[in-house]
């Protein structure tokens, strides 16, 4: 007897509020383990991401089925909206601590893992937002590194689309015109259902995330020409910025995980940055270490994640 498929965890994108609000571009998963997408004009295809930003809001709200929360983040450039479904009574506890620092006037940083969600209105319209997977209040130096990360993912889907502009929308075409592999099937879907748009709004974020980044209180709206990349900035948290590949990768990339994990590991547990950064300066690919670890985690079974971004080997 066949198995049936079994869903394989997405990797979480990493992108600002601004880009995701944009969006108008749902994608239906076709089959039972199919996963659904929300296009953004600059080709993400997101079906889970990793957003931060300081708590705007937190409401709770009683229905005939139980307790569900509503919350906004605000980043640099807008609002991430994100739920905690009735359903998910394991995050309840969780988002009722939030909610009462909240209430009681506190307001703090945090980062979310949620699943892309979307409205459609009777006119047409489209309203994106998440559902919360997992949450947790973070310090500045951990938010320096989200909004870093997601500067860097920007810049990179950025640069995909001004090369696509001159490109036939094949994916041979693409790829020759230097769109990133993985990037290719969002580029074509999104240059034909948005078409032609202004990237100013996208690179002045990219702009004011990285001058939060840097401790700068002042709002860079230089021409795009004038932005620093990440490797000139060099207030910019060089630990979170991905060291240069090597040419061939260093042993597979699952070992060099479990490897770093096994080193490192002091009882607490190896951060997610450390992991990824040990898998990039081996020579692998971000995404590819990202997918090694959600595939461990959730697949394998080797590691366990016993609080929120933090990785253990499974003991035996």
């Amino acid at each position: 007897m066949s198995q049936p498929a079994r869903r394989v965890r997405q990797t979480a994108v990493r992108l600002f509020a601004q880009e995701y609000m944009d969006a108008d571009l749902p994608e239906e998963g076709a089959g039972e383990y199919d996963p659904s997408f929300v296009i953004t004009k600059l080709g993400a295809k997101v079906n889970r991401a990793l957003v931060g930003g300081v708590i705007d809001r937190v409401e709770r709200r009683e229905t005939d089925n139980g307790s569900f929360y509503t919350g906004h983040l605000r980043d640099p450039t807008g609002t991430h909206r994100f739920e905690v479904a009735s359903f998910q009574p394991e995050l309840h506890a969780d988002i009722e601590e939030i909610l009462n620092r909240f209430e009681s006037g506190d307001r703090f940083l945090m980062l979310l893992v949620g699943r892309a969600r979307w409205f459609e209105t009777e006119d047409g319209g489209v309203f994106t937002s998440f559902r919360a997977e997992e949450f947790t209040i973070v310090d500045k130096d951990r938010y320096t590194h989200w909004l870093v990360e997601t500067s860097e993912a920007t810049l990179r889907r950025l640069d995909a689309f001004e090369a696509s502009i001159e490109s036939d929308l094949t994916p041979a075409a693409l790829e020759a015109s230097g769109v990133p592999t993985d990037l290719v099937d969002g580029t074509i879907l999104a240059r034909g259902h948005y078409g032609e748009f202004d990237t100013e709004n996208y690179r002045v974020g990219v702009l004011q995330g990285l001058s939060m980044a840097t401790g700068s209180d002042v709002l860079i709206e230089a021409p795009p020409a004038a932005q620093p990349t990440l490797e000139q900035s060099s207030d910019a948290p060089s630990a979170v910025a991905e060291a240069p590949a090597s040419p061939t990768p260093t042993g597979d990339v699952t070992e060099v995980i479990v490897e770093t994990i096994r080193a490192k590991d002091d009882g607490g547990g190896v951060d997610y940055d450390t992991l990824v950064h040990a898998a990039v300066t081996s020579g692998h690919s971000r995404e590819a270490a990202e997918d090694a670890i959600d595939n461990l985690r959730d697949i394998e079974g080797s590691i366990i994640e016993p609080r929120f971004s933090y990785f253990r080997l499974t003991p035996e």
